[in-house]
């Protein structure tokens, strides 16, 4: 069985499956940072928008959901958000796959550089985005907030 990584089109109508996705890839966030993630805020018609909206990416296996990720084209980046792998999926090399496609998009739209944000307190995902080439460019605060709570990180395309 291979894992597919195919482009979320307009005919993708599973957005509860993918919403489900995220919010089970993400829920080990839950107490650990602060603020709370983004994903909270996340429905069915919010990632129909964000799929209209960006470039959306789905793994799948035999109609099942591994992981996802969103593209937001930027004036100088291909931005990476919203990368997602089932618990039960980690290390089988599919977040590697998602940053693969992320790369050759970015050539596409003729992007130098891929940029993200990760958590401050996410340190196994900065050793993680380390390993595949990111480098931290800046420490920054969410609105209200008096200390760092995510950083960004950049990998620059040959």
């Amino acid at each position: 069985m291979t894992v597919s990584i195919r482009r979320i089109d307009e005919s993708f109508g599973r957005y509860e499956e993918l919403l489900a996705l995220i919010m089970g890839s993400f829920a080990y966030m839950d107490g650990v940072i602060d603020p709370p993630s983004s994903a909270h805020r996340l429905t069915a018609a919010s990632l129909k928008d964000k799929a209209r909206d960006e470039i959306g990416l789905v793994a799948e296996l035999d109609g099942l959901f591994l992981g996802c990720a969103f593209l937001r084209p930027e004036e100088h980046f291909l931005y990476l958000g919203k990368l997602a792998v089932s618990p039960e999926a980690q290390g089988s090399g599919i977040g590697s796959r998602f940053l693969a496609e992320a790369e050759a998009i970015a050539r596409e739209l003729g992007k130098p550089a891929l940029r993200l944000e990760t958590r401050i307190e996410l340190t196994g995902n900065h050793r993680r985005f380390g390993a595949w080439g990111f480098v931290r460019t800046a420490e920054k605060s969410h609105a209200g907030y008096d200390r760092i709570t995510f950083i960004e990180m950049q990998k620059r395309l040959a």
